[in-house]
């Protein structure tokens, strides 16, 4: 498979960034909301298919091009609004806790007439994807596979990770 199968066109690029905007426009009007538009990349690989990203305090959109190549229409609906409902709560919760899905985000699913669902449901087997390798761990009640991202980070002492049904640290299994 060559991957320029799986590339967007600048029409298409052009599309996803105006329905990106039209949410954005849509909160703002229904909520009474001054929002800025947001950096768009399409710059996300895995099985993802978008992401909201907050770094340094600047907020952006990224998306997984190989995903919206393959489920264009689907993507850029689900997807894009799924994205900025994260971008809207965000702005309008930043130092509240509130939950990644939680009710706030919902309401703003609900706002754009988009299902709020949590994960996508593409038949990615056939794209080619990056998958990271995945980790034995253990804890006291059962076994865990981390991605090599999590692992790397309990390797290099920079966090712990414990289990949510038992509370117990994570260890590795070689």
């Amino acid at each position: 498979m060559l991957l320029h199968q799986f590339s967007l066109s600048k029409t298409q690029k052009d599309q996803v960034i105006d329905r990106t905007n039209a949410y954005i426009e849509r909160a703002c009007a229904s909520l009474n909301l001054k929002l800025a538009s947001i950096d768009v990349r399409f710059d996300l690989s895995g099985k993802t298919s978008g992401m909201f990203v907050v770094r340094h305090g600047k907020a952006h959109i990224r998306y997984n091009e190989i995903i919206f190549s393959r489920y264009f229409e689907d993507s850029i609906v689900n997807t894009v609004a799924h994205e900025v409902a994260h971008y809207v709560v965000y702005s309008t919760h930043k130092w509240k806790r509130v939950k990644p899905h939680g009710v706030e985000w919902k309401s703003i699913m609900t706002l754009f007439g988009v299902p709020a669902d949590v994960t996508s449901k593409y038949d990615i087997s056939l794209l080619p994807l990056k998958q990271q390798r995945r980790h034995d761990y253990m804890c006291g009640c059962m076994n865990h596979q981390l991605s090599t991202t999590r692992h790397n980070k309990i390797q290099n002492k920079k966090t712990a990770y414990h289990c949510k049904k038992c509370m117990q640290p994570l260890r590795y299994v070689c």
